[in-house]
């Protein structure tokens, strides 16, 4: 299908697909971009390597341009003109989120140009390339920054990086990259570590900018981004995204509830500090009088977790929402997100940080507190900017809700 045949989408709970979808509506930057994507595959299909790196904000429509570009592609290679450039081409796109798996599986079944196999997590690739001696022409990279950069034999991936396993496996690698967006030790990235790999090899980096998902004025972005920073900022001027302070859970949940009531695609989310166990038993996020568990474990379910009509009885993390769009989001900031009077900064402490599996393996990094706080300041900046229309934030440590409290009544 080409970028001719377009959809308009609502606001429902399936527009989470659509706007990842090939048959979206694109911007003429975006048009430019996917253009430039498919010239870089072009000019280097016969190379021995080339890369090219898309990186931008949460938001900027990479997962997109991304996918529309690769579905054009393979509508090359599966034409029957055999002129073609890249006709008859072996392509993959890989993203190592078992969410976002789904999300295109399903986005693929309704594209004639696009199969379900065409989408596959890194390490199925790489074992399979090994194991038959295969080679890819071309590979689309979801989520770089996810990648895992060393060794995981739980999850049966045995050598120490995937991005270089994937360089060795493919001529052309196309890939979002993202560092702020690094959630774990034994994926840990940035651009230092990204460059050391590329070394040697042809590299081409293209920078998104336009903020596509939160659908507000700049001021809410920098107040995101100083937050995660530990600065707080004013808050953002009242404007058509709502943006709001809680000093109630529950009365943000019911908010929420509402929402979702409305217009769909709104949920409840957490940073990772209340306990959470994946051994098939329910867990739940208590502040005050809020009590809610967090999300089931449900990989064999079809749809993503924020699609799924029964989790807006949930209470997502950051994995689950981690790529996704929504509407409204409500964010509790646990225990390990505090307030310094003296220094009137945000403090990120990692020994209320739930997630023990995100510092497992320490990496080539000197200070490990440092690396810790790094990882949770990315997990908050991606459950910060989920939501197009609207962020509502509500603290469990009593001196920083206070904080928020007093910045809220000073608002403009």
């Amino acid at each position: 299908m080409t970028p001719a045949s377009k959809t308009t989408v609502s606001d429902d709970s399936t527009a989470s697909v659509a706007r990842l979808s090939p048959t979206f509506s694109l911007t003429e930057t975006q048009k430019h971009l996917v253009d430039d994507i498919i010239g870089f595959c072009r000019k280097h299909i016969h190379d021995r390597q080339a890369v090219l790196i898309l990186e931008g904000d949460a938001g900027t429509g990479k997962s997109l341009v991304l996918n529309t570009a690769f579905s054009r592609i393979q509508e090359e290679a599966r034409s029957r003109n055999s002129t073609l450039p890249l006709h008859g081409t072996s392509n993959t796109l890989l993203v190592n989120h078992p969410e976002m798996i789904k999300l295109y599986r399903n986005i693929a079944a309704d594209i004639p140009t696009l199969r379900k196999k065409d989408y596959e997590r890194p390490t199925s690739f790489i074992n399979t390339l090994h194991k038959t001696a295969g080679q890819a022409d071309i590979v689309f990279i979801d989520e770089a920054h996810l990648l895992l950069t060393r060794s995981d034999p739980y999850n049966h991936f045995r050598q120490s990086n995937q991005l270089e396993e994937i360089l060795k496996l493919a001529r052309v690698v196309v890939m979002v990259f993202d560092p702020r967006q690094t959630l774990k030790f034994k994926g840990y990235w940035d651009d230092a570590h990204l460059r050391t790999l590329l070394q040697g090899i042809p590299t081409e980096t293209i920078h998104l900018t336009d903020q596509f998902r939160v659908q507000a004025h700049p001021d809410v972005m920098r107040w995101i981004r100083a937050f995660c920073d530990g600065k707080l900022l004013p808050l953002p001027e009242k404007q058509a995204f709502d943006f709001r302070i809680y000093d109630d859970a529950e009365r943000m949940y019911q908010d929420i509830r509402e929402y979702d009531h409305r217009c769909g695609l709104s949920r409840i989310l957490a940073t990772y500090d209340f306990p959470y166990t994946l051994n098939g038993n329910d867990h739940f996020v208590q502040t005050g009088s809020f009590h809610l568990r967090w999300d089931r474990n449900q990989p064999s379910h079809p749809l993503p977790w924020a699609e799924r009509p029964d989790s807006i009885d949930e209470v997502g993390s950051v994995y689950t929402v981690q790529g996704f769009d929504l509407n409204y989001a409500g964010v509790i900031l646990g225990p390990s997100v505090s307030y310094d009077k003296t220094t009137d900064r945000i403090i990120l402490d990692p020994t209320f940080y739930e997630d023990s599996a995100a510092f497992i393996g320490r990496g080539s990094f000197g200070d490990t507190d440092t690396a810790k706080r790094h990882v949770m300041a990315n997990a908050l900046f991606v459950i910060f900017t989920r939501a197009r229309k609207g962020l509502l934030i509500y603290a469990h440590d009593e001196a920083l809700r206070a904080r928020l409290h007093t910045l809220w009544g000073n608002r403009t």
